[in-house]
């Protein structure tokens, strides 16, 4: 993923997903009848019993306080010393041999844990983030890299999950994937290296695998001080790690929390045969690996290139890179977090992978920013590191805190304010057809629910010096490049809640041929400047600080502000496809010029509300100026509206678009902007080519 910048109050309960064995149930409370006595040796039984069962319970089960202090009201305590923090590094056995010098691989593990519990021969459970950017690129806003000290101890662990959960009881735990930093192997982006890497880390910390305490030695290390309970944790390519480990059902991994994070790593390269870059993971891979790993693992490398054809076709190594199908194997608790208009790792990564949680019953949460690929703690910052706070209390310290009982959703509905839903999507959300008819401009049509007339056509011819912001800017313009279908300015406010779909039936001139969908809602709004630097934040000069410091590894980090735009039109929603995948989401073929072809987008996952007074558009084109590449031709095509639809996942269904009378004058489309000034052009960078870090 190429990285494109540097980067609470209570709720009231309401509950998620209750998995199997997992009863929410509370027995009604029978009234004792008028007049009845309670014997008192039966009153003295009772409070003894009571009495002995709330010693003999575990502190963090009910949420009391703990014996050493830990757990209080609910809340893990900073209560140890994170300056007196036990720090060491380990190397743990993958059983690969990918590097192929005749040894296991083996993935290095940097830990820090506190002392305490240690002397006295406790435990302590571990948030983890597997990563393969600690030397090369760093992770976080600033960004940070692992440092350590002349005899190869660890003294800066990135990012703050080490200063803030480390003196409330946790183990940090960072770790080197193969072929990167200090660990053996070959990066191999995504595949088995990358996701047993991990996997055996978890397997290690709950005493079912093998590590030494140097890379070359013999000597083993324990995790006796494990619980053997994990949380992986991580932005981009390391929520993306979290994924593929929580697809395997390794136990141990008792919860996952992926931000912007990739969940079929074809969906990062290709959108049915589309190309999104003009590399594959082979630069990538060339990216991130460690100097010694970038000596020995050519023949890793060209495997990536011979197995990532650039003809967007799947194939084997595809199928090993996507972890949708496994699904049901995840035993862990997932909080996803995502940005809506993230344009690296695109929300069609997220929307399908929580489909398929949705639908084996795994109990998950949500966030869903307005900005780009940022990390929450950059832009919700408070009510982000106590929800995480809470979420590792109960899954990985057993607290009664109720964090499961919340709303499983939060939307960040306009620029810092959010909103919350009990389940996303939102509930009430029906699929409902909407069908684009002629207007009475051509290449400039209307959106509602009744179809086309028989032999309703529009035409446009590709041009790939255009974005979706030029198409966008001019929806109600007759240019050559697009065509736009809008409804009338909408009587009330119309939410879209989960994901669409645009089936298209085009004819082509060419042999070849790329299409482009995307909704857009037409009305003056501020939103977070996603295009820009910092994708939606910008820096400020100050600091905060995030769990405690000591030399080298410092708990401050900067705070950030919304970083905002006016706007007159905001695009929520995107796909692509090369028509040529149009018999087979998975291969390609040439096209036969003048003959129809019907292809499906695949829109990615949104959750956007179009004000009353807005107008929705969809508007269908070809090349996206760098969002994918162009053909290598320019065709011209032409719709058959009357087998041209969207499907939209409406709250409330085709009854909730409500449209205003035909006869109410349209606004102004010159007017002047009374409440936001005119905004100035939109540049939309590319994303460029996926040889830079994803993030």
């Amino acid at each position: 993923m190429a990285e494109h910048s540097r980067h609470t109050g209570r709720r009231r309960p309401v509950a998620l997903f209750c998995p199997p064995g997992h009863s929410r149930y509370r027995p009604p409370v029978r009234k004792r009848a008028r007049g009845t006595r309670i014997q008192w040796t039966t009153l003295i039984l009772a409070v003894v019993t009571a009495l002995m069962a709330s010693l003999a319970a575990p502190a963090a089960a009910h949420g009391g306080r703990g014996r050493d202090g830990t757990v209080r009201d609910g809340l893990s305590r900073p209560v140890y010393s994170y300056a007196d923090a036990i720090r060491e590094s380990v190397w743990v056995d993958t059983g690969l041999d990918l590097d192929r010098d005749g040894r296991p691989d083996r993935v290095a593990a940097d830990i820090v844990r506190p002392s305490e519990p240690a002397r006295r021969g406790g435990k302590v459970p571990v948030v983890m983030d597997a990563s393969p950017y600690y030397s090369c690129c760093g992770r976080g806003n600033e960004p940070q890299k692992k440092t350590y000290d002349s005899a190869g101890k660890p003294v800066q662990f990135p990012l703050h999950y080490d200063n803030y959960f480390v003196p409330r009881g946790y183990a940090a735990v960072l770790v080197d994937l193969a072929g990167t930093n200090r660990s053996d192997g070959c990066v191999d982006v995504g595949g088995r290296s990358d996701i047993i890497s991990a996997k055996a880390v978890v397997q290690w910390l709950n005493g079912q695998g093998t590590a030494y305490t140097t890379r070359t030695g013999t000597t083993r290390a324990t995790a006796s001080w494990s619980t053997g309970a994990t949380g992986m944790i991580g932005k981009s390519y390391d929520g993306t790690v979290a994924n593929g480990v929580a697809a395997t059902g390794v136990p141990g991994l008792k919860t996952i929390v992926p931000i912007g994070a990739i969940s079929s790593w074809y969906d990062y390269y290709f959108a049915k045969g589309a190309p999104y870059h003009s590399g594959g993971p082979d630069g990538l891979a060339r990216g991130i690996e460690s100097p010694e790993a970038a000596a020995r693992c050519g023949a890793v490398k060209n495997e990536l290139v011979r197995g990532a054809p650039r003809t967007g076709d799947w194939t084997p190594m595809w199928a090993e890179r996507d972890y949708v199908p496994d699904a049901g194997k995840v035993r862990a608790s997932v909080f996803a977090v995502h940005g809506g208009q993230d344009l690296n790792v695109r929300m069609n990564h997220l929307g399908q992978w929580w489909d398929k949680l949705a639908a084996a019953g795994v109990e998950r949460k949500i966030w869903l920013t307005q900005a780009g690929h940022v990390d929450p703690f950059d832009i919700r910052r408070a009510q982000w590191v106590d929800v995480v706070h809470r979420w590792f209390d109960h899954y990985l310290l057993g607290v009664d805190n109720g964090v499961e009982r919340e709303p499983m959703a939060d939307i960040e509905r306009e620029v810092d304010r959010w909103t919350t839903d009990a389940t996303w999507p939102a509930p009430g959300t029906q699929a409902t057809t909407l069908r684009p008819r002629n207007g009475t401009t051509p290449g400039v049509g209307t959106l509602g629910t009744e179809p086309a007339a028989a032999g309703s056509t529009e035409t446009f011819t590709d041009d790939p010096r255009q974005s979706e912001a030029d198409w966008a800017a001019r929806a109600d313009q007759a240019t050559a490049a697009k065509v736009a279908f809008t409804t009338r300015p909408l009587a009330r406010d119309l939410r879209v809640s989960g994901s669409a779909k645009v089936r298209v039936t085009a004819t082509p001139t060419t042999r070849t041929a790329h299409l482009s969908a995307i909704l857009v809602d037409l009305g003056p709004d501020t939103i977070r400047n996603y295009t820009g630097s910092g994708e939606g934040i910008s820096n400020l000069t100050t600091r905060s600080c995030w769990g405690e410091s000591r030399p080298g590894d410092s708990a401050c980090f900067l705070d950030t502000r919304a970083d905002t735009r006016a706007v007159d039109y905001t695009i929520f929603s995107r796909g692509w496809a090369d028509l040529g995948n149009y018999a087979d989401d998975h291969v390609g073929r040439p096209l036969t010029p003048g003959r129809a072809h019907t292809i499906t987008l695949d829109l990615a996952a949104s959750d956007h509300v179009v004000k009353a007074g807005h107008r929705l558009a969809l508007i269908v084109a070809g090349t996206d100026r760098g969002l994918i590449s162009a053909p290598n031709s320019q065709p011209r095509l032409t719709l058959d509206l009357t087998r041209t639809s969207a499907e939209l996942p409406l709250v409330g269904g085709a009854p909730a678009l409500v449209q205003r009378p035909a006869h109410e004058p349209a606004p102004d489309a010159n007017a002047p902007l009374t409440s936001v000034p005119e905004p100035g052009p939109i540049d939309r960078r590319p994303a460029g080519p996926a040889t830079r870090p994803i993030g």
